[in-house]
C-alpha cells in the first residue's frame, strides 16, 4: 500500500480556533428604521382606508338622496297627471251634483240613474286618492277656500263657511281645485 504523504504545512501549524472579536450591535438601528418605515406605511394605509371609507359613505348618502328625490318626483309626476285628468272631469261632476239637487220633481228611475253615475265618479276619485273638501260650518282658510261673498247667518260662526258653491278637490297635499264659499259674518 502506498503511504500517504502528509502536508508538512498543515501538520506544522498548530490548530487554533479563530478568535472572534466582539461584534458591534449594528442591528438595533436597522430594526428601528424598519419598524419606523412599517409604522409610516401602516399610518399611510390607515389614512387611505379612512379616505376610501369617507368616499364610500358620501357615495352611499348621495345615492340614498338620489333615490328619495326620484321617488318623490315620480309621485309628484303621478299626482300632477291625475290632478290634470280629474280637473277635466270636475265640470261634469259638478253638473251631476246640480242635476241631483234640482231633480226633486224628476221620475225616480231617472234620479236613481244620476245617483249611480255620481257614485261611480266618487268611487273613481277614491281609487285615485282624490278627496272632496269644504263643508258648511268649517273655519275659513284662504289656503284652501275661495271666498266669493259674505252673508249674515246666525247659525254659523263668524269667519266660517256659510254655504258652498263649488266643492274643492285635492290629491294628497296638492289642491286640484279650491272650494268656492260664502263666509258668515256671524250675525
Amino acid at each position: 500500500m502506498a503511504k500517504k504523504k502528509k502536508n508538512p504545512q498543515a501538520s506544522a501549524a498548530p490548530k487554533t480556533e479563530a478568535v472572534k472579536e466582539p461584534e458591534e450591535k449594528t442591528e438595533e438601528p436597522v430594526v428601528q428604521e424598519a419598524e419606523s418605515a412599517e409604522t409610516k406605511e401602516l399610518e399611510a394605509l390607515r389614512a387611505e382606508l379612512a379616505a376610501q371609507k369617507d368616499q364610500f359613505l358620501r357615495m352611499a348618502a348621495e345615492y340614498d338622496n338620489y333615490r328619495k328625490r326620484t321617488e318623490k318626483e315620480k309621485l309628484q309626476t303621478y299626482d300632477n297627471a291625475v290632478s290634470a285628468a280629474v280637473e277635466a272631469f270636475l265640470p261634469v261632476v259638478d253638473n251631476f251634483g246640480l242635476a241631483l239637487d234640482a231633480g226633486q220633481n224628476m221620475p225616480e228611475e231617472f234620479r236613481k240613474g244620476l245617483e249611480m253615475i255620481a257614485k261611480k265618479f266618487d268611487g273613481a276619485f277614491e281609487k285615485l286618492h282624490v278627496k272632496a273638501f269644504g263643508e258648511r260650518g268649517e273655519a275659513f282658510d284662504p289656503e284652501f277656500h275661495n271666498a266669493i261673498s259674505r252673508v249674515d247667518d246666525p247659525e254659523v260662526e263668524e269667519d266660517h263657511i256659510a254655504s258652498v258653491y263649488q266643492k274643492g278637490y285635492k290629491i294628497g297635499d296638492k289642491i286640484i281645485r279650491h272650494v268656492m264659499v260664502q263666509i258668515s259674518n256671524g250675525q
